[in-house]
């Protein structure tokens, strides 16, 4: 039986936004080493599930697609974001230190 992972991704170095960050995606884990090709030098691995990303809305529907195909699958959940609340006058305060 297969194995899935189903995580939400992060946002790349280069986003300032989070839009693609919603989704949750389901990927197949490698079950075949990667191996360098002797001649061009290119990476690649017996195993064709790996090139397979799946994107669903939300966590539940990615679950129930696993179980449905009879998968066996691992949920990542996303680390929570902290927003810690800044005030530019802060910046110019007499107390501020150096």
């Amino acid at each position: 039986m297969p194995e899935v992972r189903i995580y939400q991704p992060t946002k790349t170095a280069m986003q300032s936004g989070r839009r693609n960050t919603r989704k949750w995606v389901m990927e197949y884990v490698p079950v075949a080493p990667e191996r360098a090709d002797p001649l061009m030098g290119w990476i690649g691995s017996q195993g064709t599930l790996r090139q397979i990303k799946l994107k669903f809305d939300s966590r539940d529907d990615a679950v129930s697609f696993a179980k449905k195909n009879q998968l066996s699958y691992s949920v990542s959940e996303p680390k929570t974001r902290r927003i810690k609340p800044k005030n530019y006058s802060d910046n110019f305060a007499f107390d501020r230190l150096r």
